[in-house]
């Protein structure tokens, strides 16, 4: 999972440029970690056939698999880079490092709804809620199957996006204890 909007024990920090913030969602966008979960997804989607008018065979898949990707970078650029240079936010995830699993889970959560702008305060993520639902829109609109071009099609990829999204942030809350663990076992 690429990792480039995570800051572990971070405290007061200078906001990123607009550029910045454009370079590191490029390297995330386009890590080729991305690919073996675009595939997973455009697997599963192919085994269920949703969406169906993207059909069968090698050529449904590769459609599916497209899709994905696309979806993911649109997403990315919508959350991480345009909505945050034009609102002044900060895309990346603060970890918190501290308290009981229930606290750090509900905080990684929460930053699902909660950010930090450029000025160091915490807002409303007006980047994540409303970069979502644009990239939805955007993309069930533009090259999704004639048939998913609907209201409730785009309700149902945004609330995708955001529950990976919310996963993510919590995979990224407890990453550092996970890779310590994994460390440790290593060692002889």
């Amino acid at each position: 999972m690429p990792n480039f909007l995570t800051l572990e024990s971070a405290g007061e920090v200078r906001p990123l440029t607009t550029r910045e913030k454009f370079t590191v969602v490029t390297k995330g966008s386009f890590d080729y970690i991305q690919l073996p979960w675009y595939g997973f997804l455009a697997d599963l989607s192919q085994a269920e056939d949703s969406e169906e008018g993207y059909g069968q065979g090698a050529a449904g898949y590769g459609k599916r698999f497209g899709a994905y990707f696309a979806d993911g970078t649109i997403e990315n650029y919508m959350t991480g880079a345009i909505l945050p240079s034009l609102l002044r936010q900060d895309p990346r995830f603060f970890q918190s490092g501290q308290g009981s699993f229930l606290h750090r889970a509900g905080y990684s959560i929460r930053r699902i709804v909660v950010t930090r702008g450029d000025s160091g305060h915490s807002q409303f993520n007006f980047s994540e809620v409303f970069g979502s639902a644009i990239a939805s829109g955007i993309s069930t609109y533009s090259y999704h199957p004639r048939a998913d071009r609907t209201l409730a099609n785009t309700a149902s990829v945004w609330g995708t996006q955001v529950g990976y999204d919310s996963i993510t942030l919590m995979v990224k809350e407890f990453w550092p204890d996970i890779r310590r663990k994994l460390q440790k076992k290593k060692r002889p």
